[in-house]
């Protein structure tokens, strides 16, 4: 049983205190406390595990990479026998997962739901961190692992009238658990990101009317959904071990064959039969992976991209002057969208795309939204706005780190970081894929990321070390490094939340590493046999 949280916390001393019961945290909290035998307890702010799976429940909601990649390994048994029902599984079948996960390893008794860590503080002279819950009570632990998430931070834009909305507002990541009923609802969808894709596809065919509100055209590709692939099952079965080991050694763990062929080497003939093959297969990423090798650092190659999925959307939207308004005109180069059916969507009679650069939103009113251009009457306005993401929620947290120095400072200008896991001058605290940590799928990634962590802090406590800090100046290096192997790419010559350009006022940065997993793990590698030298240890 899960400690009430009515119970104080005041005076808990841990080994180890985990943030976060999503697909990292509940990996940690089980490496730490039942591989290492470590006294580690978790927090977390929703009343049940899962992370973004516990709070977006919102229509249409699914994992968009194939499930055989988007699970645990560390169980090998339960990495063999659980049947996945489909290749991308819905929200409730990813959470029922994740219970099960958690309820196998007796997980829940050590995490403290409904509990949400404000502030984090460095204790020098102990050598710990003394965290504050929201209702004010400290617990002291020597590690601090924060396992906050990616994407879970909520952007939620502001516009005037709001509060005047007699309808329904809701934002898609904080969904009401009893559901919503929309049948025949006028609605009004705000965003048109990968959560926004989903929640169109679904509430199309029972809105009374749906308003999709699109700031910026997306290149939108099938996923290809179905049943789990029987092959696929073969594979995992058959050697567990070599199926995760050959998903981590590529670039980008996403459990596709990526290419090495550029997009200007063949024919437009064979172009135009890759991609192709790619659509009506599926697959979402596979379209931007799978297909050729040079799509996201050449802007030729791009291009061919960006014109067959233009044409496909002059193919599919019957109105030529809605097709051309749903056509993007920027690079393909942001994450990449995939769902069943988007386009399809708005042949609808009850579907209205509204372009809010050609018409902006003036203001929410009592009876719906307001444009330049006029009045949409609406009952439910649904933000799918995205996420203040890689960096959102661990400036929730008032982190203060050695010398009385705080992260919110540190991170003023962009983040700081060292390999997506350490901050330097912020000992003994650990990030589950924070900054500048490799552009890849997470699940697999989660699990590397937290035995290297992990294998740190034992080679620390092993030699009677309290503490661990990250040389300065090889996080710099760091930094430097990730946004030099950015600049090869396209990626920064779009806005996305990929760089932070999607949320107002917050500084506009490459945050990830972009030589892909294998080179990540080769330096992590080599770091370890230096006997991690990159790290400073104080007794």
């Amino acid at each position: 049983m899960a400690p009430d949280s009515a119970d104080t916390l005041d005076g808990l001393v841990l080994d180890a205190a985990v943030i976060g019961s999503g697909v990292g945290g509940l990996y940690a909290l089980q490496r730490l406390r039942d591989q290492l035998g470590f006294r580690a307890e978790a927090f977390d702010d929703a009343g049940g595990v899962g992370g973004t799976w516990y709070w977006n429940r919102y229509p249409g909601c699914r994992v968009d990479t194939e499930a055989s990649i988007y699970c645990y390994s560390f169980d090998e048994a339960l990495f063999r026998t659980w049947q996945w029902s489909e290749r991308y599984p819905r929200q409730p079948e990813v959470l029922a997962y994740l219970n099960a996960v958690a309820d196998r390893h007796d997980l829940k008794r050590s995490i403290h739901f409904n509990t949400r860590i404000v502030k984090a503080e460095w204790d020098e002279a102990a050598a710990r961190w003394w965290l504050t819950t929201g209702r004010g009570e400290r617990v002291s632990a020597r590690y601090l692992i924060e396992g906050v998430g990616l994407l879970s931070s909520t952007n939620m834009p502001s516009f005037p009238g709001a509060e005047r909305f007699e309808g329904q507002i809701h934002h898609a990541a904080r969904w009401p658990a009893a559901g919503l009923d929309l049948a025949g609802k006028r609605i009004g969808v705000i965003g048109t990101g990968s959560t926004g894709i989903q929640i169109i596809t679904a509430l199309a065919p029972q809105a009374g009317h749906l308003h999709v509100f699109q700031r910026t055209p997306q290149y939108v590709v099938p996923l290809g959904c179905g049943p789990f692939p029987a092959e696929r099952r073969a594979q995992m079965t058959a050697d567990p071990a070599g199926y995760v080991a050959r998903a981590l050694n590529t670039a980008s763990v996403f459990g596709l064959e990526e290419s090495t062929t550029s997009a200007l080497s063949v024919s437009a003939d064979t172009r135009a039969r890759v991609y192709e093959a790619a659509w009506q297969k599926g697959g979402g990423f596979g379209f931007m992976l799978e297909t050729f090798g040079d799509i996201v650092v050449s802007r030729e190659a791009n291009d061919t991209a960006t014109e067959f999925i233009r044409a496909k959307i002059r193919q599919t939207v019957e109105d030529p002057a809605v097709a051309t308004r749903l056509c993007p005109t920027d690079l393909y180069a942001k994450r990449p969208l995939a769902v069943d059916g988007y386009y399809e969507c708005f042949n609808r009679d009850n579907v209205t795309l509204v372009d809010v650069k050609a018409t902006p939103v003036v203001e929410i009113t009592a009876r719906g939204i307001r444009t330049t251009a006029a009045e949409i009457g609406l009952d439910v306005i649904i933000f799918a706005t995205g996420f203040d993401a890689v960096t959102g929620n661990y400036l929730k947290i008032d982190t203060v780190g050695r010398g009385g120095r705080r992260l919110q400072d540190k991170w003023t200008h962009g983040p700081q970081a060292f390999a997506g896991m350490t901050i330097a001058d912020f000992p003994n605290l650990f990030m589950i894929f924070g900054p500048f940590g490799p552009f890849t799928s997470q699940p697999l990634v989660h699990e590397y990321q937290i035995n290297w962590m992990t294998n740190l802090i034992v080679h620390a406590r092993n030699r009677d070390y309290r503490s661990i800090d990250t040389d300065s100046a090889v996080e710099h290096q760091w930094v430097e490094r990730c946004r030099a192997g950015a600049e090869l790419t396209l990626f920064p010559q779009v806005d996305s939340w990929i760089n932070g350009a999607n949320v107002p006022g917050k500084p506009k940065a490459s945050m990830f590493f972009m030589e892909g997993m294998a080179a990540y793990m080769q330096e992590l590698d080599r770091i370890v046999g230096a006997d991690y030298a990159s790290f400073v240890f104080r007794r």
